[in-house]
């Protein structure tokens, strides 16, 4: 097996968790209530900006021009396509500059985005390793609910944006390039690439169940079930 079949079949019951989540369905089937989707926004909108960062530290680690190229278009489409995806959702949701102005992460989004900047510390490939999670699982949600109908503007939207052919070229392109960089390695090196990915794995499970019990940095909130 390669390098990205080996770390997705170990990781399989934490992709197979997130696919289970009752966030995940409630976008399936339309039944996700609204105010736990906005605070997943805004939430989504502070990764995102945190992850076109990282994706720009890979260029800056590239050691050859194409790569560096490739993943600056990666950060790009992050800024542009992404956010803009987001914006479109916070005007639906109407979202206030005020509130944004007083947003604050949650601890599970703070901690994501710090084991990304983390792992950001070694080199590119520890870079990928952490950031590929991201976005294949989107990707294979976005195919599994290819043929859901939750008959909501915004659920319909978003599955259609990571169920896309486009969206999937650059999961493709990142999973072949993870294999590239981790071809030849010794494996105490690759077993460290395999727990940037695993934790990382654990976080985007972890995001959709921050946002079902919209966790604050009150204890109180750790007690908090669905809606």
């Amino acid at each position: 097996m390669t390098f990205c079949e080996e770390v997705r079949k170990e990781c399989n019951n934490l992709w197979q968790a997130s696919f289970d989540h009752p966030f995940v369905k409630g976008i399936e089937d339309g039944t996700l209530p609204i105010d736990v989707f906005r605070f997943y926004v805004m939430q989504d909108a502070y990764y995102l900006s945190h992850f076109a960062k990282v994706q720009a530290l890979g260029a800056s680690k590239a050691t050859d021009l194409e790569t560096t190229q490739r993943f600056a278009v990666h950060s790009a489409h992050t800024c542009s396509a992404e956010m803009a995806l987001h914006e479109s959702f916070m005007e639906l949701l109407e979202v206030t500059e005020k509130e944004w102005a007083a947003f604050e992460p949650s601890p599970s989004a703070y901690a994501y985005v710090s084991h990304m900047y983390r792992a950001a510390e070694g080199d590119l490939a520890d870079v990928l390793a952490a950031i590929l999670p991201c976005y294949w699982l989107y990707y294979e949600i976005g195919e599994r609910l290819k043929s859901a109908k939750p008959d909501h503007p915004i659920y319909d939207k978003w599955i259609e944006t990571y169920g896309s052919e486009e969206f999937g070229a650059l999961v493709h392109e990142q999973i072949l390039r993870m294999d590239q960089l981790a071809e030849g390695l010794p494996e105490e090196r690759r077993t460290k690439l395999k727990n940037h990915f695993r934790k990382s794995s654990y976080y985007e499970w972890n995001f959709w169940d921050q946002a079902w019990r919209k966790e604050s940095w009150s204890i109180d909130s750790i007690d908090k079930v669905g809606v």
